[in-house]
Order: structure tokens, then C-alpha cells, then sequence
């Protein structure tokens, strides 16, 4: 794939999605997941509407079963049997793509790549824009996927637990980038999930997920690098990426593995985790 010279290497544009449709060896996955308050449900969008051939993964399904946290990233087993049922595998070349774009794919696209899906890319401009443009559109009952095999190999490396978070904190062994809004961060806004206390985690730096992207669509490299620089963000040292729940973190996962920053992690617990506890240390105010 030719990619130019300022754009990243893990996402695709409209017009080479489109020549490509149909192909045996695509997949393409509709990753869409809303908050609460936006009034907007992706699994029924999907059933209404796709892009031709898309099948669906539920973010709020695919999980940890034994984890009472939402999104915890599924087992070896548990993921390679659920992507096997979409259709996927490991060796396909797979789209990811959300209603918005840059919100909630690029953790779909994370997920995939941590599971040793090498060919994983995440769609540029979202779904909304696919539509308005007057690209194909699938609707009706969606098909069945035809099952594959999914061999699952997890990358542990790629994924900070509490653990770890803590030692972070106390150390400062690597950075940590929180993908929430300004609001949220400082202790201003209320979290959207009951019993979460608000603020943030000591040293951490605020990179709100929608400043890495422009109308869905991920910023060229020259300004993701601003916009992470300019957030505090070291790029020569370790970075460990936080959100909500585990998911708009991988929009900064994103930005930073197309910068060619390898040593980061996403910590899967996030703020549902680290802010719902009482035995953990919290700050409000800028970081």
C-alpha cells in the first residue's frame, strides 16, 4: 500500500475502500459505539444501514465475561472464536470504520492488532461522511458472515492493567495520555457513569481524542505531532494511553503508532476503573 508521505499508515481513504468493495480477501467491520447522551445506537444504525459487505462488532459484547467493567478486552480463546464468527481472520485485510469517524474504530483496529490481525486499518472519515458522499450503501437484513478462523495471539505488552497503572503513578516510568475531555479531566464536568469521582490521575496530560482529527478524519503527521507535543507528551519516551473505558484511548494509540511511537500501551481498565475505586489517587485542576 503507497502511502503519502504525510498521512498514516494504518488508515485508508474513501476512494481506496471503494475500488476495492467485493474482494474475498476484505473485510470490512462497522465498529460504531455511542455514549448514553448522544442518542445514537450502532447496532440498529448497522442493521438500517452499511458499507456493502460490512459485518458488525458489538463493543459492549466482546468482552471479558468476568470482568464487571465495560469494554475489558476479551481472552485469547473468547476473541478468536467471536471474530471467527464475523468472518475474520487474522490474515485478512480488515477495515474498521465508525458512524463519526477517529471515535470509536481505532480501538476495533487496536484490538485487531493486538490479536495479530497485521493488516488491520482503520477507515478515514467515518461512515456519516460515507453516506452524505453518495458511496455504496448496503441496507436491509444484513447476511449471515460465512465463519472463519481467527487465530488469536495476544500482544500482553501492548495492555496496562492496575498493577502497572500504580506503579506509573508512584514513578513515573512512563506518561500518561487521557483521551476525556477538558471537562472531565480537570474535575469540572461530571463523569457519565454513576460512581466514577471526577479529576484525573497524577502527572497525567490531557490529549481530548477529537483533537487528533478534523471532519473524522485523523490529522496529517506534521500535527499530530503537535497536538501531542504541545499536550506535554515526550514522544522519545513511554507513553500509556487512558479514556473513559478503554476505547477513545486508541484514537491516541492511533496517533502515536502512526508517528512510529512503539512503546506505548493502552490501559484497558481506564478512568471506569481507576476512578470508581477509593484506594486510588486522584487530582482535579490542569495537569
Amino acid at each position: 500500500m503507497t502511502v503519502p508521505p504525510d498521512q498514516s499508515p494504518f488508515v485508508v481513504s474513501f476512494d481506496w475502500l471503494q475500488q476495492r468493495l467485493g474482494q474475498p480477501d476484505l473485510k470490512i467491520v462497522d465498529a460504531s459505539w455511542y455514549l448514553p447522551a448522544q442518542n445514537r445506537d450502532g447496532s440498529a444504525e448497522y442493521a438500517e444501514s452499511r458499507i456493502p459487505g460490512a459485518v458488525f462488532f458489538n463493543q459492549d459484547s466482546i468482552v471479558d465475561p468476568k470482568s464487571d467493567l465495560p469494554h475489558t478486552i476479551a481472552g485469547s480463546d473468547d476473541f478468536a472464536r467471536a471474530a471467527g464468527a464475523l468472518g475474520l481472520s487474522e490474515t485478512d485485510t480488515i477495515v474498521v470504520y465508525d458512524g463519526p469517524g477517529m471515535f470509536t474504530a481505532p480501538r476495533v483496529w487496536w484490538l485487531l492488532r493486538i490479536f495479530g490481525a497485521g493488516k488491520a486499518y482503520v477507515l478515514d472519515g467515518g461512515f456519516d461522511a460515507w453516506k452524505t458522499q453518495g458511496l455504496p450503501v448496503e441496507t436491509g437484513q444484513p447476511a449471515a458472515p460465512e465463519p472463519a478462523s481467527f487465530t488469536a495471539s495476544l500482544n500482553a505488552r501492548a495492555v496496562s492493567g492496575l498493577d502497572e497503572m500504580r506503579t506509573i503513578v508512584e514513578t513515573g516510568a512512563a506518561q500518561i495520555a487521557d483521551a476525556r475531555g477538558p471537562g472531565r479531566f480537570t474535575g469540572v464536568e461530571a463523569e457519565p457513569r454513576k460512581g466514577m469521582r471526577s479529576g484525573h490521575m497524577p502527572g497525567a496530560r490531557n490529549v481530548p481524542f477529537n483533537t487528533l482529527s478534523k471532519g473524522g478524519k485523523l490529522k496529517p503527521l506534521r500535527e499530530l505531532r503537535m497536538v501531542l507535543e504541545s499536550s506535554g507528551l515526550d514522544l522519545q519516551k513511554p507513553v500509556v494511553t487512558t479514556c473513559g473505558s478503554g476505547v477513545t484511548a486508541a484514537v491516541i494509540t492511533l496517533a502515536l503508532q502512526s508517528l512510529g511511537h512503539r512503546d506505548n500501551t493502552l490501559y484497558d481498565g481506564s478512568w471506569s476503573e481507576w476512578g470508581g475505586r477509593d484506594d486510588t489517587v486522584i487530582v482535579t485542576g490542569e495537569a
